[in-house]
């Protein structure tokens, strides 16, 4: 895999890892930890870790899109049921997914840039 791929490989890692920290617990996080530890061992993999970053960023996104309703208690109504939900503000959420989910690839094409731009000098020399 190439450097972009692995900023996604490490992006949904980081997606993982934020569901298991946050609700599923060690039945996410030990695999994911697992896999972590055996992506970070290759510094050429390890040098696109910066998606762990963005793969938090969807999953606070995903929060926000859930809370949208938000912030306050809506009621529903159908045929056989009804009821009341509790809805979180989303805008916190949707603010801090999205500046991590963005800083993390501008972190990345950063990095890469500057990368390429060092390389680019070592083959002149």
């Amino acid at each position: 895999m190439h450097g972009c791929r692995w900023f996604w490989a490490w992006a949904l890692l980081g997606c993982l890892g934020a569901l298991g920290f946050v609700s599923l617990g060690m039945l996410v996080l030990g695999p994911v930890a697992v896999v972590g530890v055996a992506m970070a061992s290759r510094p050429t993999i390890r040098r696109s870790a910066l998606g762990l970053l963005s793969g938090v960023g969807v999953l606070l996104v995903y929060v926000a899109w859930v809370q949208r309703a938000g912030p306050g208690t809506t009621c529903w109504q159908n045929a056989t049921s009804s009821g009341c939900d509790q809805h979180l503000n989303p805008l916190p959420w949707l603010v801090a997914g999205v500046a991590l989910f963005v800083g993390g690839i501008a972190a990345y094409a950063r990095r890469e840039r500057a990368r390429g731009a060092t390389n680019h000098r070592w083959r002149e020399i």
